[in-house]
C-alpha cells in the first residue's frame, strides 16, 4: 500500500508541477491575495474527482480491452517525452517570470471561480494527465485506491503550498534562474517516468 501511495504522490507531483496554466493562475491570485484559497480548493477537488474517475474507469476499460494496453503505454510515453522536451527548452532558454500587478483590481469570487474552472476544465492537457497518463500508471498498482489517494495528496500539497506561499515566493519567482532550475528538475522527472513506462509497459493486477 505504501508503495502505491508513494508512486501516486511522485507521479502526480511531477505532472502537476509541469502544467503551467493552473499554477500560474493560482500564483497570481495568491500574490494578489484574491480568493486564492478558493482557487486552490477548486484545483484540488477537480484533480481528486478526475484521478478517481480516470483510474477506476481506465482499469475497467483495459480489463475489457487488453489490446489497448500498448496504445495507452505509447501515448503516455510520447506525452511524457513531449513534457520533458518542453521543460528542457524552458530550462535552456528561460521563461518570463511571474509578477504581481502593481495596481490589482478587485475581482469577484464568482469570476475567480469561473476562471479557475475554465483554466482547469477547458485545457485538453488536464484530461490527458488525469484521465490517461496518471490512471495508466495507477492501473498497474496493487492498490489503485491508495495510488489515487497519493495522487490527490500531491495535488493538495502542491496547490496548498502555492496558495499559502504565493506572496513569499514572489521575489524568488521573479528570478529567471529559479524557473530554469524548476524546469530542469521537471525534465529529468518526466524522462525517468517515460523510460520506466517504455521499458516495463502497463500491467494490470490480476483480478
Amino acid at each position: 500500500m505504501l508503495e502505491s501511495y508513494l508512486t501516486g504522490l511522485v507521479v502526480c507531483g511531477g505532472i502537476i508541477v509541469a502544467i503551467g496554466a493552473q499554477n500560474a493562475y493560482l500564483l497570481g491570485q495568491a500574490i494578489r491575495r484574491e480568493h486564492h484559497w478558493w482557487v486552490a480548493g477548486v484545483c484540488m477537488s477537480s484533480d481528486a474527482i478526475l484521478f478517481t474517475a480516470g483510474t477506476f474507469g481506465l482499469s475497467a476499460a483495459l480489463l475489457a480491452f487488453p489490446q489497448a494496453l500498448d496504445v495507452f503505454r505509447w501515448l503516455g510515453v510520447v506525452f511524457l517525452v513531449w513534457l520533458a522536451l518542453q521543460a528542457s527548452w524552458r530550462a535552456i532558454n528561460g521563461r518570463e517570470a511571474l509578477r504581481a500587478e502593481e495596481k490589482p483590481v478587485a475581482v469577484s469570487l464568482r469570476n475567480v471561480l469561473l476562471t479557475t474552472l475554465a483554466v482547469t476544465l477547458l485545457n485538453p492537457q488536464v484530461y490527458l494527465d488525469t484521465l490517461l497518463l496518471i490512471p495508466a500508471v495507477g492501473a498497474q498498482q496493487a492498490n489503485p485506491l491508495t495510488f489515487v489517494i497519493g495522487a490527490a495528496s500531491a495535488s493538495v500539497l502542491w496547490f496548498g503550498m502555492l496558495a499559502w506561499a504565493g506572496a513569499a515566493l514572489a521575489p524568488w519567482l521573479a528570478r529567471p534562474l529559479a524557473w530554469r532550475l524548476i524546469d530542469g528538475v521537471i525534465a529529468v522527472m518526466m524522462t525517468v517516468i517515460a523510460l520506466h513506462l517504455a521499458s516495463n509497459g502497463i500491467r494490470l493486477p490480476s483480478a
